[in-house]
């Protein structure tokens, strides 16, 4: 039976090996038309719509926003002063009264930065916000923000930079 098996074997291989090769018409790879067309090019010296300038409300957001930081600044500077007086007084004796002192006054001058790290953070949002509205290009209410953004930002990068050294200057 096996022996049947095995001689019928070639025979079933063939017939489905030339079912496999039939004779068919396939597509040309040539290059059709389409591919030889030229590309259609948009008006090189039609001019770009300018963006509008940012609206009176995204104004006044970047006003307020700018003023809020300029007060914590004012506010920080002010604080500054005692705060470096209560750590020069602390010395190195961690633990002591005047070094507790001088913890709360380091703690003071850090919550006084509060308006300007929440103003930055607003205005990140509203950077964001803007860019995703135009994505290829930067637009004036982009730009606007972005300055604001750079001032705000360095206030609050020098007063990271005090409230580090005063913080060094204690051991914490």
């Amino acid at each position: 039976m096996i022996r049947a098996k095995a001689r019928l074997l070639p025979l079933f291989l063939a017939t489905g090996l030339a079912a496999c090769s039939s004779a068919g018409t396939y597509p040309s790879l040539a290059i059709r038309p389409v591919e030889r067309a030229t590309p259609v090019v948009q008006n090189p010296s039609a001019t770009p719509v300018p963006l509008p300038p940012p609206s009176a409300d995204t104004v006044t957001r970047i006003n307020g926003l700018l003023a809020s930081a300029r007060e914590a600044d004012s506010q920080f500077a002010a604080r500054r002063t005692a705060a470096e007086r209560a750590v020069s007084a602390a010395g190195s004796s961690t633990g002591s009264d005047s070094w507790l002192s001088a913890q709360v006054a380091v703690s003071a001058l850090q919550a006084s930065r509060d308006p300007s790290i929440a103003a930055l953070a607003e205005l990140d949002t509203m950077f964001a916000t803007a860019r995703d509205a135009s994505p290829n290009e930067e637009s004036p209410t982009t730009k606007s923000i972005a300055a604001a953004r750079d001032e705000v930002q360095a206030s609050v990068t020098a007063q990271d930079e005090v409230v580090s050294r005063l913080n060094a200057r204690l051991g914490t």
